[in-house]
C-alpha cells in the first residue's frame, strides 16, 4: 500500500527505508553542523501568544528548517513535496505547505500524550516523522507511542531511515523517554484554513 492508502486505510502510515542511509548520514552532518552554530533551543508547548518551556511535559529541542539550506535537507525537501503531491492525488487531502523542524531528544527526555493541532488552528492535516537514528535497539527505549479512538497503543522504534505519518486532527501521541540521544525531522503538511 502507499502512504495515502495507509491513511485512508488506518489513518496511519510506517515506511521503512523512506531515506536511505547515505541521506541519513548526510542529515546527520546537518544536524551536527546546526548543532554547532547554535541552532537548535528547547521546545516550548503552546500557540505562537503563549509559548511555554514545559520541560517536564516536553524535553526535546528543535531546530526549524529554513533558508539556508544544506543539500542533504534540499534534497528531502524535494521527496516531501513528492509525497505532497502524491498524498493530494490518493487521498484528496488539500495539502498546500510543509512546516519541519529536526528534533533531538537528549537521554531521559520525552514528550507527554498530545495532539500535534494548536488549539484554534484546523491546518495540520498529516504529521510526520522521519528518524535519522542507527543502530537503534528497543531495548533503549524513545518509540513513539501512538494513541487510537479505542485507547489502544501502537509503539513505533525511532529506526534511521523510517517515515512516520498520520493523519493530524484527533490522533494522540506521545515520545517516550530513550537511553541515548534521539533524533528525527518532524513537521506536519498543512492545508489552508
Amino acid at each position: 500500500m502507499s502512504v495515502g492508502a495507509d491513511l485512508i486505510a488506518r489513518g496511519i502510515s510506517i515506511r521503512d527505508q523512506f531515506a536511505a542511509p547515505s541521506q541519513i548520514g548526510a542529515l546527520l552532518e546537518c544536524v551536527e553542523i546546526r548543532k554547532s552554530q547554535g541552532g537548535f533551543s528547547p521546545a516550548r508547548i503552546g500557540n505562537r501568544g503563549a509559548l511555554q518551556l514545559r520541560e517536564n511535559v516536553r524535553g526535546d529541542s528543535t531546530c526549524w528548517l529554513s533558508e539556508p539550506l544544506y543539500p542533504a535537507e534540499r534534497a528531502l525537501l524535494d521527496q516531501f513535496e513528492e509525497l505532497r503531491v502524491e498524498l493530494n492525488r490518493e487521498a484528496f487531502l488539500g495539502l498546500f505547505e510543509l512546516e519541519l523542524h529536526y528534533a533531538w531528544y537528549p537521554p531521559g527526555a520525552g514528550y507527554s500524550r498530545h495532539l500535534d493541532q494548536p488549539q484554534g488552528s484546523r491546518q495540520r492535516l498529516v504529521s510526520m516523522v522521519l528518524y535519522l537514528n542507527r543502530d537503534w535497539d528497543a531495548g533503549v527505549g524513545g518509540a513513539l507511542r501512538v494513541y487510537d479512538e479505542a485507547e489502544h497503543v501502537l509503539d513505533i522504534e525511532p529506526i534511521a531511515g523510517r517515515l512516520v505519518c498520520f493523519l493530524t486532527p484527533g490522533r494522540e501521541h506521545a515520545v517516550l523517554p530513550g537511553k541515548r540521544d534521539r533524533f528525527s525531522i518532524s513537521g506536519w503538511f498543512r492545508g489552508r484554513d
